[in-house]
């Protein structure tokens, strides 16, 4: 079976897009029979007509509107290729953002604000577990994975961790739930919700070691914002970083208990060296942004 002729292709995209053949013809400067015999070549080819004539119009049949989603999708990649590697142009790839499926929806936008301000901006964001998003990340499917722990170096892929945001991890909840005197008190007597997060869980585990208590865990979460769901409901106090609950604490719906529960959490852009790194990466990865 003979591959698929990308001039043909090209070709039909192009009178796809206008939707009338004597257009493109003198767009391409090419003639209207040169141009229609390239479409019926592409016709032979998949076995299926790609045009219905109506009047003076061309109406894409169902093989047709197949045949060019797959051709905006072919083409748009060739060019996106061209904007990777002629980092001179104006001209820009998407940034293809990946980000743990459990991380804050807050942190991912505080990361992402400085390029969403920026005219004619693509973001691709893609959640998913630790070892997708890695793979993904060495197969140069993603450009930066956003996580919350350093990556263990295997199959000779050195990732790189930039550190982006450090933040205490703190005790959240409607008013009514903090009127006790004391850590301990709080963590005795209300129900918790508890991250599953392994930083912020070893940290819990530690802390409750050290006051010596059994808490009352209502709620163990693989999700920041169901977190932020069942502390604004008071289903509980949650233990998490401020910025997962920044938006109902600034509204007053919750209050940060005043104690130091001795937990940091840090937030990592992880990356791979490349020689042609997305133009967008260098200014998010060169503050601090804690």
């Amino acid at each position: 079976m003979s591959d698929l002729n990308y001039h043909h292709l090209r070709y039909f995209h192009a009178v796809a897009r206008d939707g009338n053949l004597t257009r493109t013809a003198e767009r391409l400067n090419l003639s209207q029979s040169a141009l229609s015999s390239q479409i019926k070549a592409l016709e032979a080819r998949l076995g299926h007509t790609l045009f219905d004539r109506v009047g003076r119009r061309l109406e894409l049949t169902e093989v047709g509107r197949i045949a060019l989603d797959h051709a905006d999708r072919i083409f748009g990649t060739g060019a996106e290729l061209l904007a990777t590697l002629n980092q001179s142009t104006d001209a820009r790839p998407p940034l293809r953002v990946g980000a743990l499926s459990t991380l804050s929806r807050n942190f991912q936008l505080t990361f992402l604000k400085p390029v969403l301000q920026q005219q004619d901006i693509d973001i691709r964001l893609t959640s998913g577990n630790s070892e997708r998003l890695l793979a993904m990340l060495t197969s140069l499917a993603l450009d930066v994975v956003l996580t919350t722990q350093v990556p263990a170096r295997e199959d000779r892929t050195d990732f790189v961790a930039h550190r982006i945001a450090e933040q205490p991890v703190g005790l959240h909840g409607v008013p009514e739930r903090l009127n006790h005197g004391s850590l301990k008190a709080l963590l005795r007597n209300e129900p918790l919700i508890v991250p599953s997060d392994p930083v912020i869980r070893a940290g819990f585990d530690s802390l409750i070691v050290r006051l010596g208590i059994e808490p009352r865990i209502v709620a163990d979460v693989d999700d920041m914002a169901m977190v932020r769901l069942l502390a604004r409901e008071g289903i509980g106090l949650a233990i998490a970083p401020a910025v997962v609950l920044a938006d109902e604490i600034a509204a007053g719906l919750l209050q940060t208990a005043p104690h130091d529960l001795r937990i940091n959490e840090s937030f990592f852009a992880v990356t791979i060296p490349r020689s042609f790194p997305h133009p967008l990466l260098a200014p998010l990865l060169q503050d601090d942004q804690s």
